[in-house]
């Protein structure tokens, strides 16, 4: 009996078909015809070699995302937005009526701060659903490394939006537990889900290491970078250097750093969408071939440009408006309720800002599409990492406010511990709901540790 056929363009960043999904001839699919889908090439030539870039140049429209209308069309509109990606975001649409409702009590009431609170917060997950849905429908109409690039820069408006109001507000305790709190929560919440929810229908789903060693490696490169400032004043503080002088050195330290991280993520970029895209397209192209639901996906009615455009404006004003007044409630709530800076700042603020991104990647873990699920998972943790802190560290400087990258020593330690545990997970291209329970377990535990740990003496404000 003859072995299987391998492909010439496989190298060790092809991704793996799950065995649920082989054929008799080891293709993904189960009619035991061989796939037209080779594995992902390891060179830019050897993509172009292929013919699947030539045959589309990287900026032409994808079918995938053609709605075969143009402008806007009311009904329809709103009938989309509602629907929107899956049954998880419909149901956050459920929640629409909280947004005016949460405006009207800002402004007319006085007092009832931790009310105020509750309403904006849950007023926000419908605006930033939509921003994420928006940008998907956006994403959908680019090639694969674009799209998902796209959608992931939209995703993190909301957390940009936040971070700067913070900022503004001189909330620097609260800045700092948000962009730790927001990787944690995307690393192990986002990603557990993403392995518990996929390996409830499969007994493991695979993915390419193309996606996870990049990423995973991007982490821990970032994590050590981010923790220079936070060792460096702790080292020199039984040193007895005067306090104002150690300070500014940590900050000048700091706004280097942040220079120096944005500067990453630009040839990250550069990386994935210029010298490395066929890889990556190659790999988006088969994992779309395994996507459980591609045909209802393909019927689905989608927005056009326009529509996409007015949506994201729409949504991104929301959130804005609705960021204010939620940061102008969090110095009320932590003094009349039992909340804490680090709760609200670690688990909170993050939660709330990464909605839309995680139900997403959960979505597509659940049909099987795991490297984009993983792209969307890592892609938005290392934007966090390389770009959004760094970029609130700058904003501060143009505004002369004294944010620096100096972290609680809890924040940082679990947040090198996560990468690691996620690391090691990632090691293997394999997922089973096992190790998604146990990244879930691990948030919950620094989650319940958040709630006990004390406000700061001084906050850094």
């Amino acid at each position: 009996m003859a072995g299987p056929t391998h492909s010439p363009y496989v190298s060790k960043y092809s991704p793996r078909p799950s065995a649920e999904h082989e054929g008799p001839e080891g293709s993904p699919e189960s009619n035991g015809k061989t796939a037209s889908v080779l594995p992902a090439p390891n060179t830019f030539s050897q993509y172009k070699q292929n013919k699947q870039l030539s045959e589309k140049g990287p900026m032409k429209l994808n079918p995938r995302g053609e709605s075969g209308r143009r402008g806007i069309h009311p009904w329809h509109f709103l009938r989309i937005c509602f629907r929107s990606a899956s049954k998880a975001s419909t149901l956050c649409n459920l929640l629409w009526p909280f947004v005016p409702a949460a405006l009207a009590v800002r402004y007319s009431l006085e007092g009832n701060h931790l009310l105020k609170f509750a309403l904006l917060y849950v007023a926000m997950v419908p605006c930033a659903n939509l921003v994420g849905f928006a940008g998907q429908e956006l994403a959908q109409k680019m090639p694969h490394v674009f799209g998902v690039l796209t959608e992931i820069t939209f995703g993190s408006v909301v957390e940009i939006i936040l971070f700067v109001v913070l900022l503004v507000e001189n909330q620097f305790y609260v800045i700092k537990a948000a962009i730790l709190g927001s990787i944690l929560a995307t690393m192990l919440l986002c990603l557990g889900f993403c392995f518990f929810v996929g390996g409830l229908k499969r007994t493991e789903q695979t993915f390419s290491d193309a996606i996870s060693e990049t990423g995973s490696g991007l982490l821990l490169t970032a994590g050590a970078v981010l923790s220079v400032p936070t060792l460096f004043r702790l080292g020199l503080g039984e040193y007895g250097l005067d306090e104002e002088h150690l300070n500014a050195d940590t900050l000048n330290i700091s706004r280097i750093i942040a220079v120096l991280l944005i500067i990453a993520y630009a040839v990250f970029v550069y990386f994935q969408v210029r010298t490395h895209h066929g890889i990556y397209d190659a790999i988006f192209e088969y994992d779309e071939h395994r996507d459980a639901d591609k045909a209802k996906d393909m019927a689905k009615d989608k927005l056009t440009l326009t529509e996409c455009i007015i949506s994201l404006t729409i949504s991104l004003a929301l959130v804005t408006v609705i960021s204010i007044n939620l940061v102008l409630e969090i110095h009320y709530v932590i003094a009349e309720s039992s909340v804490s800076d680090p709760f609200m700042g670690l688990i909170l603020v993050p939660l709330v800002e990464k909605f839309a991104e995680h139900l997403t990647a959960i979505d597509e873990a659940w049909d099987n599409q795991m490297n984009f699920a993983l792209s969307h998972v890592l892609g938005a943790t290392i934007q966090t990492t390389l770009f959004n802190g760094p970029l609130v560290v700058i904003i501060g400087w143009g505004l002369n406010r004294s944010m620096d990258l100096q972290f609680e020593v809890f924040n940082l330690a679990m947040l090198i511990l996560a990468i690691l545990t996620v690391g090691r997970f990632l090691q293997d291209q394999k997922s089973d709901y096992l190790e998604g329970f146990l990244c879930v377990t691990l948030y919950v535990a620094i989650a319940v540790s958040a709630w006990h740990y004390p406000n700061p003496v001084s906050t850094h404000h």
